[in-house]
């Protein structure tokens, strides 16, 4: 709701995702604008990008937290590459964070904070992407991701001890809510319930006509200064080979002798007998005072109510031997299945208590024949050995891929089908190759097919956990590059035509615009245009109403709360389509004394943002404390290798 005072006082150099962490877990939750006391100082080695206090900072280490962060943007942004990421800063944004994460390490341990091995595996296993389909902590699936991640166990830990010291720096003054009086969280509560009004013309570029048709020279010239507009991204060919259950199923056919294993080691297969029991669990006398009381002729649920419990306590259901022994002893389980129908057994002693136990009931299930069951064992056998017959080709086949085997000898020896992709980018669009349809398996490919060059070594793609995989080489690539202005020469005159038409259109809206500031009325202010425009729109909402819509608010309406009473204002249309002309008529005060409920609601928010404020100046107080070497060479040399000559300027 606060997303409109926020703007500025929390806004950073980067994008909000970018923040140093392992599997999206963010370390640091602050940094800073700027390199704060770093200067490009003598003395470093050439592989070490910053030194805090004592401790280096390497390129290596830099290199492969920014890569880490690109590959996350990525799943959002499938074409975004390294270059653009530098160029937005992410390098230095990232070192930054390197160097507070540091910083605050280094403070706490002077101050004499320490992490234990027992700390560090609780946070660990804290992780969901490191459980099992149980939602239990799953050391398989921890070395997966970290291998996926190209991290090692001893990187994680050490990067666990740091953040653990930042977290026990900041529990404290920086992590309580910041006291905010009332009648300041009463003021901006207010401000939120101000009421604008105004209206919204529309100047569109069609309204324009299309103008003189443009010469040659003049469309040569657009497409010069426009040629980003028509630059395609980077495409890439692949060729691949996709194996799954298919690749393995002459291996992985279930025999006789595994079906029977199976049926004879199975008790669901089996005749099984279940039992519907009521039960009560009490101290040794009033348990034997229970059961004389049944014994009396007292029906087992009044002799349990007289003993405080009610018919919901006492109805356990219809159990099995294992199941309900799970749920009592073996003893106990033993003696209940024992007995017959009707039966009461007890009092036995059990883990919690004594026992009283009535067999409401005997099921006894037949068994099921084989014949009727073959079918459903031999596809649960095939399944499994299907999918471990994947994984294990899966590992043979990056075994091959270690040991330098090519693309073309492993698909070979391992008879894989091979499929070619037309030239796509990182999104899986063939613009070069118009009908051309990407094939379901490509998505899960391209990511690492952009991460590596072409002519490096295959890699084993994952399409479906423990399912199915691909091999994938990188054959070639073609840069990102605009077509030549022949080939597009129709796009290129439309756009120039719209341009200008835009162009046409922004001086009629600017000279609406010029009237209305000059006192006269919107209405007439359009009338005088010497186009036909489309009529006014009324605009009415509240400051709430723009936050609760946050990006889905349209421009014209928020330009309207930061407008003065009175004035209009130009905005431009999307693609190029026209302008708006947003007018400002009455602002009607708001009073947020007839809701508490929401000056309540902006005290807390804003009690927040000031302790993320805190958490900020104290950061800043650590690194203020020790001495910070950049040392601008290296950092220059790693933005060249990331990005290409000419990145790092």
């Amino acid at each position: 709701m606060l997303s409109i005072f926020r703007r500025g006082f929390m806004a950073k150099i980067m994008l909000a995702i970018l923040a140093i962490g392992l599997i999206a877990i963010v370390i640091t939750g602050f940094g800073t604008s700027g390199m704060g006391g770093l200067g490009g100082l003598g003395g470093l080695s050439g592989t070490t990008v910053a030194r805090v206090g004592g401790e280096q900072l390497t390129s290596t280490r830099l290199s492969d937290e920014t890569q880490r962060q690109l590959s996350r943007l990525r799943a959002q942004q499938p074409e975004l590459d390294m270059a653009a990421f530098i160029r937005e800063g992410a390098l230095e944004e990232v070192l930054e964070q390197l160097i507070d994460l540091t910083a605050s390490a280094i403070f706490g341990r002077g101050q004499g904070l320490g992490v234990s091995k027992q700390m560090i595996d609780r946070d660990i296993a804290s992780i969901e992407q490191f459980h099992d389909l149980t939602g239990r902590f799953d050391d398989a699936t921890f070395r997966a991701v970290l291998r996926q991640e190209n991290l090692t166990e001893q990187q994680v830990r050490d990067d666990f001890a740091t953040r653990l010291i930042q977290r026990q720096l900041l529990i404290g003054p920086t992590d309580r809510r910041a006291y905010v009086p009332a009648a300041v969280a009463n003021q901006y509560a207010s401000l939120l319930l101000e009421v604008r009004s105004g209206v919204v013309g529309a100047v569109p570029s069609a309204a324009m006509g299309a103008g003189a048709e443009p010469s040659e020279a003049e469309i040569a010239a657009f497409y010069r200064s426009s040629r980003a507009r028509y630059t395609i991204p980077e495409r890439r060919v692949l060729r691949y080979a996709v194996f799954g259950p298919e690749s393995v199923a002459a291996q992985s056919q279930a025999t006789e002798a595994e079906i029977q294993g199976v049926y004879r080691s199975d008790p669901s297969y089996a005749a099984r007998e279940t039992r519907r029991l009521s039960q009560v669990i009490l101290p040794e006398a009033q348990a034997r005072a229970v059961a004389q009381k049944v014994a009396a002729g007292t029906p087992f649920a009044a002799a349990a109510a007289q003993a405080g419990r009610s018919a919901a306590d006492i109805a356990l259901g219809v159990n099995g031997r294992e199941e309900y022994a799970g749920k009592s002893s073996p003893q106990v389980a033993a003696a209940v299945f024992a007995a017959a129908k009707g039966a009461t057994v007890g009092p036995i002693r059990g883990p919690f208590g004594w026992h009283v136990v009535k067999v409401e009931d005997v099921i006894v299930s037949a068994a099921r024949p084989l014949a009727s069951v073959r079918a459903e064992i031999a596809a649960q056998i095939q399944q499994r050995k299907a999918q471990n017959a994947v994984n294990e080709l899966a590992s043979r086949i990056e075994d091959l891929v270690s040991r330098d085997s090519s693309f073309d000898e492993i698909v070979k020896s391992q008879k894989l089908a091979v499929k070619e992709t037309a030239p796509v980018t990182a999104s899986g669009a063939a613009p070069d190759t118009p009908g051309w349809q990407a094939p379901p398996e490509l998505q899960p490919m391209l990511e690492g097919a952009f991460a590596v060059e072409p002519g490096d070594d295959p890699s084993v793609e994952t399409i479906e956990d423990n399912k199915r995989y691909a091999l994938v080489a990188v054959t070639r690539a073609i840069p990102a590059a605009a077509p030549p202005l022949a080939a597009i020469r129709d796009r290129v005159k439309a756009d120039l035509i719209v341009r200008r038409a835009s162009e046409r259109a922004r001086a009629v809206a600017s000279s609406i615009v010029a009237r209305i500031n000059g006192g006269a009325t919107p209405a007439a202010a359009f009338a005088q245009a010497q186009v036909k425009l489309p009529p006014l729109q009324p605009l009415t909402a509240s400051r709430r109403d723009v936050a609760r819509a946050n990006a889905q608010v349209p421009p014209p309406l928020a330009m309207m709360f930061s407008l003065p009473r009175g004035k209009a204002r130009l905005l431009p249309a999307p693609d190029g389509r026209g302008w708006f002309v947003v007018y400002l008529d009455k602002i009607v005060p708001g009073d947020a004394s007839k809701e508490p409920g929401l000056i309540q609601a902006v005290r807390s928010q804003f009690s927040s943002i000031i302790g993320e404020e805190y958490a900020r100046q104290f950061t800043a107080a650590m690194r203020a404390e020790m001495k910070i070497e950049r040392n601008d060479e290296a950092l220059r040399k790693l933005k060249s290798d990331l990005s290409g000559p000419g990145a790092a300027q």
